[in-house]
């Protein structure tokens, strides 16, 4: 008997406050063009005054939950991936199984930055396949304005908020489900981004980037983790049927998608309305396909990020 994590129903919550290049240019040094050909973005979502990291998440995991027709009650765990948790403690996955009522559950989160959603799926598919669990709510969700120097045009305009989540369950005999997941870090590249600040220094810090090495060294670690995972399945590159990648920047994605031979049709691209949500870009990404009809049951996606730390990774899912 083979069990598979499946991922039963997407869910996803944007702020309603939208933020324009031509906002951003207003405040900071640079232009809508400039934007538009240096990420590809055009707008982003920035969180209310009081709107906190659990409020998106709540908002995306009841969204989740009624596509997928089950109860909150029904959840064995709540797996959150964020960076910009409401506060030091307690989680932010508690404060979401709060607001959504999830009482059976037990709730932690995972900090990867970008990649946090690959490893928040990758504990809750590693827990499934052992038999602790049978349902499991994935949520990336970030506020990530919260913690960008708006004077900083490198990262000020890249950066947005929003949640997405996944409700994935036990099924088995089944070729739908996660296949793999394939986690890296190396904490020595930890000075090309990184927040200069954090309670355990005592002191509030906005995000720093290099965006040119990180750019170089995203296109690298993020094309061996695909084919790592596709030699892992033994899985051909024109096998995939759609590239759901972190949306971090045009250019990244473009260049990933020209290297596997994905034309545009074959890649969901999201960052030019949400920016960059770290954590929340993939299940945003996923959740907007599937809802709008691209994505469709029998679908294989691979999904791939970077964030700081470093950390990356890389999934392959038969949706």
């Amino acid at each position: 008997m083979t069990v598979r994590s499946v991922i039963v129903s997407t869910g996803g919550y944007l702020p309603e406050k939208i933020v324009t290049n031509a906002e951003l240019a207003a405040q900071i040094e640079t232009t809508d063009e400039w934007i538009t050909t240096r990420v590809g973005i055009k707008e982003r979502r920035f969180a209310q005054d009081g709107e906190m990291a659990s409020d998106l998440g709540a908002k995306a995991a009841h969204d989740a939950l009624q596509r997928g027709k089950a109860s909150a009650e029904d959840i064995d765990l709540i797996v959150v991936a964020t960076t910009t948790s409401d506060m030091t403690f307690p989680s932010t996955a508690t404060l979401i199984q709060a607001k959504i009522g999830a009482i059976n559950a037990f709730a932690f989160d995972v900090q990867a930055v970008c990649s946090g959603f690959l490893y928040a799926l990758d504990v809750a598919d590693s827990m499934i396949k052992s038999g602790k669990i049978k349902k499991a709510l994935v949520i990336g969700t970030e506020t990530m304005s919260r913690i960008t120097d708006p004077k900083d045009r490198a990262t000020a305009v890249i950066f947005g908020d929003g949640a997405g989540a996944v409700l994935v369950e036990a099924q088995e005999n089944t070729e739908h489900g996660i296949l793999s997941t394939h986690l890296f870090s190396d904490g020595r590249f930890a000075d090309l981004l990184h927040v200069n600040g954090g309670p355990g220094c005592g002191q509030f810090g906005y995000m720093y980037m290099a965006g040119k090495e990180i750019f170089k060294l995203a296109v690298e670690k993020l094309g061996s983790a695909i084919e790592i995972a596709l030699e892992h399945n033994k899985i051909a590159k024109d096998q995939i049927d759609w590239f759901v990648p972190h949306q971090a920047n045009y250019r990244i994605i473009n260049a990933l998608a020209e290297h596997f031979n994905l034309p545009s049709e074959k890649v969901v691209v999201t960052i030019d309305t949400h920016g960059n949500t770290s954590a929340a870009s993939i299940p945003l990404a996923l959740h907007t396909a599937v809802t709008d009809g691209r994505i469709k049951r029998g679908d294989l996606l691979v999904f791939e990020a970077m964030g700081g730390g470093l950390t990356w990774g890389s999934a392959l899912v038969r949706f």
